[in-house]
């Protein structure tokens, strides 16, 4: 019979070590989960960490297909079964005997309805800042009334920060977000009747021109200098 070696009890990893290696393992798991997969695959980004990295844009994009398919299946399924219930019902053919001669009725065409039709403002601009210079841009809204927005930089980021404010409430200052990008969209919600917009700043060493584009329930827009 040939030799078997057996491990020695030092050659074997003890129960603590074994668990304390499960549980890195399992924090590292949770790590990736949370910073990598979730942000790559379904848009979602806790930390921030892949919108950072990209990741974030990337799992946006793929639930926004799978969506778009989903969408185009139940049309076609919809579609495809209206056709055949169609094609199945039987046709009777007209009888010699039933026929019976009546009066045109007249077709009153029915009074449409008119539907309320916001006006929709939408604008494009741009402002060119030296370094360490800063200007602001700002939209007149009504309370609850909505803009969508998206700016960019042609090169390096711009410190901006979304506010509003109003003389009529005696309102100077009220912060909707801020931080430091070089593109960014969003949607402001108006709090308040006033001016809400954007204020940029050139922290780099370069001149840099930030567009905005514009698209909301606006009623003015103006430069700030």
């Amino acid at each position: 019979m040939k030799n078997i070696n057996i491990p020695e009890d030092k050659d074997v990893p003890s129960t603590s070590k074994l668990v304390k290696s499960t549980f890195l393992a399992a924090i590292a798991a949770g790590v990736l989960l949370v910073t990598v997969v979730m942000p790559a695959e379904y848009g979602v980004d806790p930390t921030g960490f892949g919108e950072t990295i990209g990741l974030k844009r990337m799992g946006e994009i793929k639930v926004s297909l799978a969506e778009e398919v989903a969408a185009d299946r139940i049309l076609n399924d919809g579609t495809m079964s209206q056709n055949v219930q169609v094609a199945a019902k039987p046709v009777d053919a007209p009888k010699a005997l039933d026929i019976v001669v009546q009066k045109p009725v007249p077709v009153v065409a029915p009074k449409s309805i008119p539907t309320p039709n916001p006006a929709i403002s939408k604008h494009q601009m741009q402002v060119t800042l030296a370094p360490n210079e800063g200007t602001e841009i700002k939209v007149v809204l009504s309370k609850g009334k909505k803009v969508q927005y998206e700016w960019w930089t042609d090169q390096g980021k711009a410190n901006f920060d979304v506010h509003g404010d109003s003389k009529k409430l005696n309102i100077d200052y009220h912060n909707y977000s801020k931080g430091s990008e070089q593109r960014k969209k969003g949607e402001i919600t108006a709090v308040f009747d006033g001016s809400h917009g954007w204020f940029w700043r050139n922290r780099t060493s370069k001149i840099i021109t930030v567009t905005l584009r514009t698209n909301g329930e606006y009623t003015d827009i103006q430069h700030m200098k």
